[in-house]
């Protein structure tokens, strides 16, 4: 049960970018002999992930870094630093604990995390379109919305601390070998400074991109996943705040429904006119021989408004209406 306000500020406290964006001191390294065995995970637009083993602790963690194109950029590096620190700071069991933040022997930043064993969503709905048995026979309705339940609780407690996640994908989303549930990679989250007239504002400009997986964060004047983008993120509005998440965490509840992503495209441009004008086929018209619930098809629908005052307003409020489906669906 959600803890009472009077008691969860108690707890902890709302996230400043005065806290999370500041430099590590200059003496703040690790040495060598601590992380070695690297072995790499992934590469993404952005960051090196991979495993190494921590010499001091015995066990196998995941690294992350910046690639080499981007460690000496200083708007990258605070971006890493923010990731790290607002990972951290948000102690939650659908988010993924850090261990260590620190600078390596190039002076590059890094830091380390659980390291997760287990599938991303996306890696799931991959499977589920090829009909793989187990992972068809596995993640049923019920343990997709149970998923994403947990997923919106732990942006629930984010948007309570002021922070805003800003790149929700199937990506971003993992599901561990014993069923837990984490939203991962914080690095295009916004939090207020203290300051609340303030923001982290993000420079405007012709949007242009050089990828053409629309799966992918972006780096450069475009600062998200375009297929997930909400119609604020591509208007590059200000004061954008916990609905955009919202709408964001619409279309993964879409792509769960029909196994497809809710906006097309073949250019940025149009992929972005598609964003800001709401063209896009609902659930059932998209995939009829699913045979959807209308109740969550509405649900869906609610969230991917193109105006966010049509929207849920509260991811508690979604949340409410996704268990009161389940609960009903459960008992038909």
């Amino acid at each position: 049960m959600k803890p009472e306000p009077k008691d969860f500020i108690s707890l902890t406290k709302r996230l400043f970018i005065e806290e999370t964006d500041h430099e590590l001191p200059e003496h703040v390294r690790t040495r060598d002999m601590r992380y070695t065995d690297f072995k790499v995970i992934e590469r993404g637009g952005i960051c090196l992930i991979q495993s190494c083993k921590d010499n001091y602790l015995g066990r196998i963690v995941c690294h992350k870094s910046l690639r080499k194109e981007f460690v000496n950029s200083k708007e990258e590096r605070i971006r890493f630093l923010r990731e790290a620190r607002v990972t951290a700071m948000l102690q939650h069991p659908n988010t993924i604990p850090v261990y260590d933040i620190s600078r390596d022997s190039r002076d590059h930043y890094f830091f380390t995390m659980k390291l997760l064993h287990g599938h991303t969503l996306h890696g799931v709905f991959e499977k589920l379109k090829q009909n793989d048995k187990e992972i068809t026979r596995e993640f049923q309705l019920n343990r997709m919305l149970g998923a994403f339940i947990q997923i919106a609780n732990a942006l629930d407690y984010a948007h309570e601390h002021g922070v805003i996640h800003r790149d929700i994908k199937p990506m971003n989303i993992a599901i561990g070998a014993y069923g837990e549930v984490q939203l991962i990679d914080w690095g295009l989250a916004k939090v207020w400074h203290k300051d609340e007239k303030k923001s982290v504002i993000e420079k405007k400009g012709e949007i242009k991109s050089t990828h053409t997986d629309f799966r992918l964060t972006h780096a450069g004047q475009l600062k998200a996943t375009p297929l997930y983008m909400s119609p604020e993120q591509v208007n590059n509005e200000a004061n954008l705040d916990a609905r955009s998440d919202i709408y964001s965490l619409g279309t993964v509840l879409y792509e769960i429904l029909t196994l497809e992503t809710m906006i097309g495209g073949t250019t940025i441009n149009e992929l972005m006119d598609n964003i800001t004008g709401g063209k896009f086929l609902t659930p059932s018209e998209r995939k009829p021989e699913r045979v959807i619930p209308r109740a969550l098809e509405d649900i869906c629908l609610k969230c991917v408004e193109t105006d966010p005052g049509h929207r849920y307003q509260t991811m508690s409020d979604l949340i409410d209406d996704i268990r009161e489906f389940r609960e009903e669906s459960l008992h038909v």
